[in-house]
């Protein structure tokens, strides 16, 4: 499957699920996120949900890591000259919806890539070599090829892998960990 057939494809499989649905397998997909053993975290970055898109929130895998990382700062991304850049987010970030629709900051103290102990990767599918399939802008492969190596990447998805993309690229970045409703993937 190409990137793009898995974009449409996925896109709309995710849009027509229903909230109870989506519930569910959020709670399932924390469930399993739990089980992770994972080590101290200092700075963990996320994506801010496309709600339009059904995207799935990381707001509940959040609460969970500050519990266990008391010291944890979270950070997300917001996008300046077709790069990524990354904000300390606290209660004191405004938040608005750039040109894409994506929750970003407007305001905040900008953290290396470098610092990053783990990433929530945004994606649409994903396949069983642990390459995903974005949204096609290629931000988070360039981001991700500046994090340490032994920064986590962790996708999130309401289905199951597919068998492989088959246009991967040599500058696309894998996963370490995929968690879906269903179980863990984890990849290399």
């Amino acid at each position: 499957m190409t990137k793009q057939e898995a974009r449409k494809i996925f896109s709309e499989k995710r849009s027509s699920l229903t909230v109870a649905e989506k519930n569910r397998f959020d709670d399932l997909i924390l469930i399993h996120f739990q089980q992770l053993s994972l080590p101290d975290l200092f700075y963990v970055h996320t994506y801010l949900a496309m709600k339009a898109n059904n995207e799935i929130e990381t707001d509940h895998l959040l609460y969970f890591l500050e519990f266990r990382n008391p010291e944890m700062k979270i950070v997300i991304p917001r996008v300046e000259k077709n790069k990524l850049v990354h904000i300390a987010y606290d209660e004191t970030v405004e938040v608005i919806t750039n040109k894409w629709g994506i929750p970003e900051p407007v305001n905040g103290d900008q953290i290396h890539e470098e610092k990053m102990d783990l990433v929530f990767v945004p994606l649409l599918a994903f396949d069983e070599q642990g390459y995903r399939v974005g949204y096609g802008k290629g931000f988070y492969d360039q981001f991700l090829s500046k994090c340490r190596p032994d920064a986590i990447k962790v996708g999130l998805s309401y289905f199951n892998a597919i068998e492989r993309i088959g246009d991967t690229e040599q500058f696309d970045i894998p996963l370490n960990y995929c968690i879906t409703p269903q179980r863990i993937y984890e990849f290399g």
